[in-house]
């Protein structure tokens, strides 16, 4: 399926590693110019030489002024912006008895705030070119399970994603969600922890995952890049889940 995306400027937060470093992949193969942004250089060198065409540019998700300097710079750059992925993330804390405020503060800014912001910078741009925001939410968002306050934050970015939808609809632009689950990939959480706990972890697949395994950051960018195409037109505000069958809602 030709996704129609030769040509269109797509910027993935976080895009240095994982999840986002395979959604700027699927995009450039798909003919897009990427943008890759993060905070570590290394990572960014390393994204540009494994991605054919891909710019790096760095940012801070949680400073405002990085987050507004990166939208200009971006535009500026490639003279227009397609798509806006909000990959970037982190998780904070523990259980919502132990965890203290600042780690719920911390955990709203880089998984909630930047998004808004970010999205809100990007809007006067994708309103020109019919755009679209992805918000890379969580299963964790959707339900209960995982750290509270990380929980909490990708639960209000599921419910901006769908105001955001429906109020940027009109203008042109469309705001879509994912909600990936379990995803192993070098380098993250449950990688470290299969390493660790190998039989923990394959007893947790078993208990946790119809799907029998963990997921990969190709199967969670392929579902992105096709959202953020214009074979998805008429998917709006909604957050798409990529987990295996793991969530529990319907």
């Amino acid at each position: 399926m030709n996704l129609e995306l030769s040509g269109r400027v797509a910027l993935v937060t976080g895009g240095s590693r994982g999840i986002g470093l395979a959604i700027a992949k699927t995009f450039a193969e798909e003919g897009a110019r990427v943008a890759v942004a993060a905070r570590g250089e290394a990572g960014l060198r390393q994204a540009e030489a494994d991605i054919p065409g891909a710019e790096a540019f760095t940012f801070d998700a949680f400073d405002p002024a990085s987050r507004a300097s990166l939208i200009e710079r971006v535009a500026r750059h490639f003279g227009r912006l397609d798509v806006l992925v909000n990959n970037a993330g982190q998780s904070f804390g523990a259980d919502a008895y132990s965890t203290p405020f600042d780690d719920y503060a911390k955990a709203m800014e880089i998984n909630y705030f930047a998004a808004v912001d970010l999205s809100l910078r990007a809007l006067p741009h994708l309103a020109k070119t019919n755009g679209v925001i992805v918000n890379i939410a969580s299963i964790w968002g959707r339900e209960a399970g995982g750290k509270a306050a990380y929980n909490a934050a990708k639960a209000a970015l599921i419910s901006f994603t769908k105001a955001l939808g429906d109020a940027a609809a009109p203008h042109g632009v469309r705001a879509v969600g994912v909600a990936p689950g379990s995803i192993r990939h070098p380098g993250g959480s449950w990688d470290r922890r299969m390493k660790e706990n190998p039989e923990a972890m394959r007893a947790f697949v078993e208990a946790n995952i119809p799907g029998g395994r963990f997921g990969t950051p190709e199967e969670v960018a392929n579902v992105v890049v096709f959202l953020a195409s214009p074979k998805a037109s008429w998917v709006v505000g909604t957050t798409v889940v990529v987990d295996g069958g793991q969530s529990k809602m319907f």
